[in-house]
């Protein structure tokens, strides 16, 4: 008997999911399947990690969904290539389907599987999903692809015929019915999930339920998004990040809801769009120049940012937050990368890749961008003298202290320490620095 496999990455739902629907479209009885992927575990230093037990407790969800229908979820840990090797021994596969990414090691390691695949005769398709648009989708009249998220936002809204003033036009959004069809998956039963420990991991609590996407939570999301005290955010990331939630679902209730998040949402779109077609970024800015900026890169004051012992009360709690919780405020998340590289004088991808070790909903493309945004090297980025004041921010968006006092509990007393660096100090400091390397080839 022939099937065809779909391979389950970033996209951990069996609900308008594009690549499963088509897959289910070929004709032939449908594999799914998930690689524990030993080479992304084995960089991941914490045996607590708690996005390897949120993707464990999906895919233990998803085996559970399918089991009642009779099918099942095949699950392999190790190498892709060497377990997709496996896969084509045991099975008469005709084709095989999955999502696309854009990350580097993503691209590498799907060219290495292509290549293997074609090898043995199999075709291949991939699929958007996991963005609304990808680079080719929307591009300048010169077709050079938007740098500017404005310019960028326009077109989107006429891609999607989305009108803030009409939220009652539905956008022009593909959907794919993939839990229709779920009849046509292969019938049957494979071994349990491997366990956590044989994985290297301990198991740990984490997000497991979608938050509700209610319409009066997401109308008061524009008031609400920048007061850290209060659950005014969505807390959808770690659902988009791996695919538990559809973006195209999201954005269809952002449209109808909330004009603010529906941009918001088009900003992960964004800086996606600029991963796939400057994949320089993901190393260097995007305004070269900053590479000479002379950083200081002290790794006493940098632990002292990770662990929130600054002295800035607002930092510090969001710090804490991020490292008891894997969650950290959007607000939070620009202040504390503009204090490391424009107070601290420390390069961004120190703080950039501290985020990635931490954040639950870690997203590369939105990370970096978010990064070189508060850096003032991105592209659309905050101007490098645009320079946050922690305690302008404090008084602004917790002024009674309620966030930082529910995470930096000594604030206030003895134990809590001095400011590590004068603001005024450090705003003069990183103005000249930043001046000179802009400056140096003018």
């Amino acid at each position: 008997m022939s099937y065809c496999v779909f391979w389950m990455r970033r996209d951990l739902r069996l609900e308008d999911n594009a690549g499963l629907y088509y897959a289910l479209s070929s004709g032939f009885a449908v594999i799914p399947f998930f690689v524990f992927d030993r080479n992304i575990l084995a960089k991941l230093d914490d045996v607590e990690d708690r996005r390897v037990n949120f993707i464990y407790n999906r895919l233990a969800y998803i085996k559970k969904q399918l089991k009642e229908l009779g099918s099942d979820l095949l699950i392999a840990s190790g190498d892709p290539v060497e377990e997709w090797g496996a896969l084509i021994n045991q099975f008469n596969i005709s084709s095989v389907y999955w999502n696309r990414d854009y990350e580097s090691y993503a691209l590498q390691r799907d060219g290495h599987v292509r290549n293997m695949l074609a090898q043995r005769g199999i075709d291949v398709h991939t699929f958007k999903d996991h963005v609304l648009f990808e680079k080719e989708d929307l591009t300048k009249a010169d077709g050079r692809p938007y740098t500017v998220f404005t310019p960028f936002l326009r077109k989107a809204y006429e891609k999607l015929g989305y009108m803030p003033s009409r939220p009652d036009m539905p956008l022009k959004i593909k959907a794919f019915p993939s839990d229709d069809h779920l009849n046509k998956l292969w019938k049957e039963r494979q071994k349990p999930i491997p366990s956590l420990g044989s994985l290297g991991f301990q198991v740990q609590k984490c997000p497991e339920v979608i938050p509700e996407l209610s319409p009066v939570r997401m109308k008061a999301y524009a008031e609400n998004r920048d007061i850290p005290s209060i659950e005014g955010t969505t807390q959808i990331g770690i659902h988009l990040r791996f695919g538990t939630l559809s973006i195209r679902s999201a954005a269809r209730k952002a449209a109808k809801y909330s004009p603010v998040l529906l941009s918001e949402l088009l900003w992960r779109d964004f800086y996606s769009m600029i991963l796939q077609a400057f994949p320089r970024v993901e190393t260097k800015p995007f305004r070269l120049e900053f590479e000479g900026i002379e950083w200081e890169n002290d790794p006493v004051k940098f632990d002292a940012w990770c662990k929130g012992c600054t002295g800035f009360p607002m930092v510090d709690a969001g710090m804490r937050q991020l490292n008891a919780s894997g969650f950290m405020h959007n607000r939070l998340r620009m202040l504390t990368a503009s204090f490391l590289v424009k107070h601290l004088l420390v390069d961004w991808r120190w703080g950039e890749a501290y985020f990635a070790s931490k954040l639950l909903d870690y997203d590369l493309a939105s990370n970096i961008g978010g990064w070189q945004w508060a850096a003032g090297c991105g592209t659309d980025a905050a101007p490098y003298f645009r320079i946050f004041s922690p305690d302008a921010q404090q008084q602004r968006f917790d002024p009674q202290f309620t966030y930082v006092r529910k995470w930096v509990p000594e604030y206030g007393t003895s134990r809590y320490p001095a400011p590590i660096v004068h603001h005024a100090f450090a705003r003069d400091r990183f103005l000249r620095l930043a001046k000179a390397a802009f400056n140096k080839d003018n």
